[in-house]
């Protein structure tokens, strides 16, 4: 059996300790940036340092930590400020989330892919799948790169994304958990958009195990759980 060509690099940029992914082809060296935040020019340095061609930007949702903008009246650089270092990508936010970019992020209607639960991104020879999954905002999406999930803020190893911010959706979130996200093989290894853990990466099965909020078996009782019942 032939190797993988997958290349997958996790950074932890930003005083929210984000994680931003480098993914993509390692022999042909072209890569996706997922969630480009905080030090455009780590990022930038990481690329050149790996001889990596960046051909897209992948967003999980559009909070400025994750994809620019203003944050509490500070700027956080983000995907616009890739765009003006003349790097011709595009950025894929999830279709309901498109407006919301543009008004915060500094982006035009022109830099944006507008994407769909199934839509897929070839990157060389490693194919990228977008997944919806809203609760945290609704458009949230997360990235299934083979075995590996980037799931942004909708899981977390040990927990989940907040629920009480303009546009969160409890019951979304639950459906996006449950019926989404644990339904995944149990050896899909999980790599969440903050370091909130002890470890940076964990499994599917292992948070079916261990995580509280995958382990609900009603809707009611989770909203209960979260304090919307």
């Amino acid at each position: 059996m032939a190797a993988s060509a997958l290349y997958l690099k996790q950074l932890q940029l930003g005083p929210m300790e984000n994680f931003i992914y480098v993914v993509g082809d390692r022999h042909s060296r072209e890569v996706a940036l997922v969630d480009p935040a905080w030090d455009i020019d780590a990022i930038v340095t990481t690329l050149e340092a790996e001889d990596l061609k960046p051909v897209a930007i992948l967003v999980t949702h559009f909070h400025p930590d994750h994809l620019g903008g203003n944050l509490f009246g500070h700027h956080i650089a983000g995907a616009a400020q890739l765009l003006e270092r003349n790097f011709p990508l595009k950025v894929y936010l999830h279709k309901t989330e498109v407006d919301y970019a543009l008004r915060i992020a500094g982006l035009s209607r022109s830099d944006v892919v507008a994407t769909e639960s199934g839509d897929s991104l070839q990157v060389g020879d490693v194919p990228i799948r977008f997944l919806h999954t809203p609760g945290h905002t609704p458009g949230s999406q997360c990235f299934l790169v083979e075995n590996r999930l980037i799931s942004g803020d909708t899981l977390f190893i040990g927990s989940c994304g907040r629920v009480d911010l303009p546009g969160s959706d409890p019951a979304q979130m639950y459906d996006s958990l449950v019926n989404k996200l644990a339904r995944l093989p149990d050896d899909t290894v999980l790599y969440p958009g903050h370091n909130y853990a002890s470890e940076p990466t964990s499994t599917i099965g292992r948070e079916k195990r261990t995580n509280l909020y995958l382990r609900f078996q009603r809707l009611d009782d989770f909203l209960r759980f979260m304090g919307y019942a």
